[in-house]
């Protein structure tokens, strides 16, 4: 294997789900149907879906163990305020990790999102 080329992340309701990507972290959506939703980000450099459930969700945690990374063109703490500006839950600090300065949100379904300011 040599490169991942699409992730797709299962929600328990999708319009909310949808919501708080589009609206609260500014996420294009660039395809979407009764089943999903796949956004673009960074002009479309990242892509990603969010889907109804494949299996039943009921009593399940999602999220746990899944972490998914973006890197950005801004400043981490610009693109953090604006997050917070807009109703978003960080999941801590900006951090100094190997691969630069960034920060984590969660999403609805406690997904972990991390935004990367790379060097």
């Amino acid at each position: 294997m040599r490169q991942l080329t699409f992730a797709s992340l299962q929600v328990k309701d999708l319009q909310a789900s949808k919501d708080f990507y589009e609206n609260k972290l500014g996420f294009e959506v660039g395809n979407a149907n009764p089943q999903a939703c796949v956004f673009k980000y960074n002009q479309g450099e990242a892509s990603f879906a969010i889907r109804t459930p494949l299996e039943p969700l009921e009593d399940r945690e999602l999220g746990v163990g899944v972490a998914i990374w973006f890197a950005i063109n801004e400043k981490a703490e610009e693109l953090k305020e604006k997050f917070i500006a807009n109703g978003v839950t960080t999941a801590g600090p900006i951090i100094e990790t190997p691969f630069g300065r960034a920060f984590h949100v969660k999403d609805i379904d406690g997904y972990k999102l991390t935004f990367l300011e790379t060097a």
